[in-house]
């Protein structure tokens, strides 16, 4: 990491944090305002669709950098090319409403724009197994993005919970590779946390603005397309950003899982995450969000760096972290019937 390069963070920030009071402004003059309804989580008319401000923070800044600094350009092309695509889509279905199988098809493409120039499936051993990169794995990879992507939508259902978690992850990513000697490849973890800061300004709880779907989706692709980079890095690396990723991938599997067994269907809109029992359980969102970063720095983070650092199997710490997690989605009812 050049010393250069620095400049960047403060300037994502801030950049975020004006592009979100615009965007703000914009959705209260042109009525673009999230209206509660019975499957929502808040209690008053809130603007939405700020995501655009990090979003495009993360691409301008993300495109300068890729042509004045020493990058992967083949990286640099994977996250920028396939966030900007789920970020269009995203935009235009806070604005209107997109078919669900364009949406889908749409968001496929940028799981294999992803795979195609980070260099396909990367080499995984799970519990001591080769996984080979064949066709089979490229398949699971791409669902595994489009699962990602849906599910940081998903999980957007309670004031700063996304931002929150997705600042968690990139600064836990990258403090990883600081500490493996590539703070190179901590450039794009940081400025992406650097551009949600800016935003989670307007959206801790209680939120001012929401992120919307092109801010949701594009939090989920990227940070995959950051996990499957890892991989190619370090396998441990992979495993330690996917221990990261913790919190949201078991609520919102947990809760996926239940509702498929009850046959409901899964693609409309619910509150039975356990988040959203434990934010009204609690009576208010912030507690939750705060439990999030918790469980983050105190849990997780250490279990990523031993996953990483460690002599044991990386596989094997993965499934001791989302341990407890499986018993808090468990114990907040996650996927119960509202």
């Amino acid at each position: 990491m050049t010393s250069s390069s620095w400049f960047y963070y403060p300037l994502a920030f801030l950049m975020a944090f004006f592009l979100t009071w615009a965007v703000r402004k914009y959705a209260i003059e042109r009525n673009v305002i999230d209206v509660p309804n019975a499957r929502s989580s808040h209690t008053r008319p809130t603007p939405r669709g700020g995501g655009v401000a990090f979003v495009a923070t993360f691409l301008l800044l993300g495109l300068v950098s890729a042509t004045l600094l020493p990058m992967n350009t083949d990286a640099a092309t994977a996250i920028l090319g396939a966030g900007l695509l789920i970020a269009l889509v995203g935009f235009l279905d806070d604005h209107g409403h997109i078919p669900a199988r364009w949406r889908l098809v749409a968001h496929f493409s940028a799981a294999i724009w992803v795979l195609y120039w980070l260099g396909g499936p990367p080499p995984v051993t799970l519990f001591g197994l080769d996984i080979p990169a064949a066709w089979p794995l490229s398949i699971t990879l791409a669902l595994v993005l489009v699962w990602l992507l849906n599910l940081y939508n998903f999980m957007d259902g309670i004031d700063g919970i996304a931002s929150a978690q997705a600042i968690c992850v990139s600064v836990g990513g990258a403090l990883l590779y600081l500490a493996q000697g590539l703070p190179d490849m901590a450039f794009y973890p940081l400025l992406l946390a650097c551009s949600v800061a800016g935003f989670l300004v307007w959206n801790f709880p209680p939120a001012r603005i929401f992120m919307g779907d092109a801010g949701s989706g594009f939090l989920g692709l990227t940070l995959g397309g950051l996990t499957i980079q890892a991989a190619w890095i370090d396998e441990r690396l992979f495993w330690s950003w996917i221990i990261l990723s913790g919190v949201f991938i078991a609520d919102a599997t947990w809760t996926l899982v239940r509702r498929l067994l009850r046959k409901e269907k899964v693609y409309e809109a619910h509150r039975s995450h356990g988040y959203q029992f434990a934010s009204r359980k609690l009576g208010a969102h912030r507690p939750v969000t705060l439990a999030v970063i918790a469980i983050n720095i105190f849990w997780l983070f250490p279990m990523a760096y031993w996953a990483w650092a460690g002599a044991y199997d990386p596989a094997l710490i993965t499934l001791l972290a989302y341990t407890p997690l499986c018993l808090l989605a468990y114990l907040f009812r996650a996927g119960a019937p509202e």
